[in-house]
């Protein structure tokens, strides 16, 4: 304290003084402190002031260790209903905010937070074991919860984040909340509990997400609208008897659809692999409508809802199709590519069949969680989906239907059927198919199977197909009831021959072509670039314009040599994948190919000879 000699009438008065006075531990100090400043006080005239002060001081100083001793003893919030007490070891936590008081009376209390918040839930993450957490907290008279992941509650730097959901915390009091919230958490760590939580939809334990389990959705906040498209509207009734109808107009396009979408639940119970179930066609055919009809088996189909498009990235798709997980992803108008994924369209759709997105490290130098799926995905466009891929691999996940021309009779009608009636049938047919059990779904897809294979044909769009028809024939007989199944005659339709899909045989063809349309290559009279010689029924390629030609094409050198010396349709000398050619008098290495040949030519009167027993009479004599 400085010398009694220096305050005057006003610093006499000032808080500090008093702070010094009581802040002393000694009593008989204290109270000599105290008797020197009332002197000095009654000499500057504010004696009676300064006792009334030093009243208000006394009795500040007596009952902060008993509220500081009552409050170690209680140690629970008191917030009030829903939610009941908890532990929160020295914090004052009530309606008015949450605090703690220093040691020293006169010091100004901890604040934590302006208003009532605690933890009410742990999520526990299936997939990857981490931890999120559920916080209740109140404002303006109203309780609110929010879901963030653990690492935000335990650091002060993040936990300002919540902010933004109305949480009053600030760089100010943002580690004296981090602290009142592990105080909390950990003093009632067995009356908190742990919810087991997904990021995922589908088959999840022994449920299904989001129907009959347990489990919770924890997943991405962008995604959220989705998630919650996935719901039951309107009239189950009233939408049963419109499907019906369009089922029973025979139209392929929206049965395989309607099927496709039921089917994409059966892909990883089969042990299948993704596919894509493609509606290509000119405007105004009906494609969007369709697709709507198929989304609305499990959710709301209206505009951004539960129906994706293309602009987007391909790490967003990933997060989609992973997070939808066995449920359909549904993408409208391939046409509409957004110019992040344009210039690898194709991998983009190969890795959609793959059912596996790429590896991604993150800011901790460790590796994210690798997005997988194992689901059916519909598309629509303007052209078919194959246009846009090359790749045999990626093709025969692919399956195309043709949209035809306006198939349904009012498409304005169904589209406002469905986006007020939904949801109700794929709850359903999960139920159905749960009671059926694995084996007998796979029984009934074993048997289309082998109705289906044949040799020309590709497995594995065989397989993609008969899953299909699986989903087809259950829901024909347990949901419509209408016996309007999809024959396996028309299914078959839909395959393609293996010989479209062998990347080597498109790019044989593909060098045939090339051949035929490009004579002036190949003569001695025209002023061109040349690309090699034809000598009879084999063309030398020069091996440069060959490699050009494999890369314009987007095929494997390497591979289509191998294939045509297995289909003895090249010639090479031993050891290697030339043959020595003697050009314009200069022994030259080429790439010698034996080309396709087309149909019988016409004899030279412009006729082709017929059979006698194919010859008939003519009309006139």
């Amino acid at each position: 304290m400085e010398p009694l000699n220096n305050y005057t009438a006003k610093t006499i008065l000032s808080e500090e003084i008093f702070i010094e006075i009581f802040s002393q531990e000694d009593e008989i100090q204290k109270a000599r402190m105290i008797l020197s400043a009332e002197e000095r006080a009654d000499e500057l005239k504010v004696g009676r002031q300064f006792k009334q002060l030093l009243k208000a001081y006394k009795k500040v100083a007596e009952e902060k260790p008993r509220k500081q001793e009552t409050q170690s003893v209680e140690n629970w919030t008191n917030f009030g209903p829903p939610y009941p007490k908890m532990k929160c070891r020295s914090w004052i936590a009530t309606q008015d905010g949450i605090y703690q008081q220093t040691t020293n009376p006169f010091s100004p209390d901890i604040l934590a937070c302006y208003h009532p918040i605690l933890p009410i839930e742990r999520l526990k993450n299936i997939e990857t074991g981490d931890e999120q957490i559920k916080l209740a907290f109140k404002r303006s008279g109203r309780w609110e919860e929010v879901i963030v992941a653990k690492t935000t509650i335990t650091s002060a730097a993040k936990i300002v984040s919540l902010s933004a959901k109305g949480v009053a915390v600030t760089s100010e009091n943002a580690k004296y909340l981090v602290r009142y919230l592990s105080d909390v958490e950990n003093m009632n760590d067995d009356e908190i509990d742990v919810q087991y939580s997904t990021s995922k939809l589908g088959w999840i334990k022994d449920g299904f997400m989001p129907y009959n389990t347990e489990v919770v959705f924890d997943g991405d906040n962008r995604f959220r609208d989705l998630y919650e498209s996935i719901s039951k509207y309107g009239s189950r009734e009233l939408w049963i008897r419109h499907i019906k109808k369009l089922r029973a107009s025979g139209k392929m396009e929206i049965k395989l659809m309607l099927a496709a979408s039921f089917a994409s639940v059966l892909v990883s119970l089969l042990g299948g692999l993704p596919f894509i179930v493609d509606l290509w066609g000119e405007t105004e055919g009906g494609k969007t409508v369709t697709l709507m009809v198929a989304a609305s088996v499990w959710a709301d189909p209206a505009e951004n809802k539960y129906i994706g498009d293309f602009k987007t990235t391909d790490t967003a798709l990933e997060s989609r199709a992973d997070m939808l997980n066995h449920l359909p992803l549904v993408m409208d108008d391939t046409s509409k590519v957004s110019d992040r994924i344009r210039g690898n369209f194709e991998g983009m759709v190969y890795d959609l069949c793959s059912g596996k997105g790429k590896s991604r490290s993150n800011r901790d130098l460790g590796v994210n969680r690798e997005n997988r799926w194992q689901n059916c995905i519909l598309t629509s466009g303007e052209r078919a989906l194959q246009t846009y891929v090359s790749q045999g691999g990626a093709i025969n996940r692919i399956l195309e239907i043709e949209c035809g021309d306006y198939i349904y009779q009012d498409p304005r009608e169904t589209a406002e059927t469905v986006k007020g009636n939904y949801g109700f049938a794929g709850e359903e047919f999960v139920q159905i198919v749960t009671d059926m059990g694995r084996e007998a779904v796979r029984t009934i897809q074993e048997g289309i199977l082998n109705e289906l294979i044949d040799d020309s044909k590709m497995q594995k769009q065989a397989t993609a197909l008969s899953i299909i028809l699986t989903a087809d024939r259950i829901a024909t007989e347990r949901i419509f009831k209408d016996k309007q199944y999809i024959s396996i005659t028309d299914a078959k339709n839909v395959l393609v021959d293996r010989s479209e899909l062998s990347d080597n045989d498109r790019a044989y063809r593909f060098i045939c072509d090339k051949v035929e349309m490009n004579p002036a290559r190949f003569d001695d009279e025209t002023n061109c670039e040349k690309w090699g010689v034809l000598d009879g029924d084999y063309v030398y390629f020069f091996t440069q314009a060959f490699d050009e030609l494999c890369e314009a094409g987007g095929f494997s050198r390497k591979s289509i040599m191998s294939w045509l010396e297995k289909k003895k349709l090249s010639l090479q000398d031993q050891g290697r994948v030339t043959k020595v050619k003697r050009i314009n008098g200069k022994l030259t290495r080429c790439i010698c190919i034996l080309i396709e040949q087309g149909e019988e030519p016409a004899d030279e009167g412009g006729f082709v000879p017929i059979p006698q027993n194919e010859q008939e009479t003519l009309p006139f004599v």
